[in-house]
């Protein structure tokens, strides 16, 4: 089965910038475009941020 030509890899909840970089790079993807979205929390009827969440878009090396 052959991989996807791109794809969104998120950092995850304790993870590093940089350890989602390498996990990427160990998957054979490089960045190719980054998002950033807030993560928001609903308390007392008001939403409050509560993290951000970074996703990179990975291509596939050749």
């Amino acid at each position: 089965m052959s991989k996807k030509k791109t794809m969104w890899f998120e950092v995850a909840e304790g993870e590093s910038v940089d350890d989602c970089l390498k996990r990427m790079a160990a998957e054979g993807y490089t960045v190719a475009g980054k998002k950033e979205e807030p993560l928001f929390k609903e308390v007392d009827g008001e939403y409050v941020p509560i993290r951000q969440l970074i996703k990179f878009k990975g291509t596939l090396s050749e």
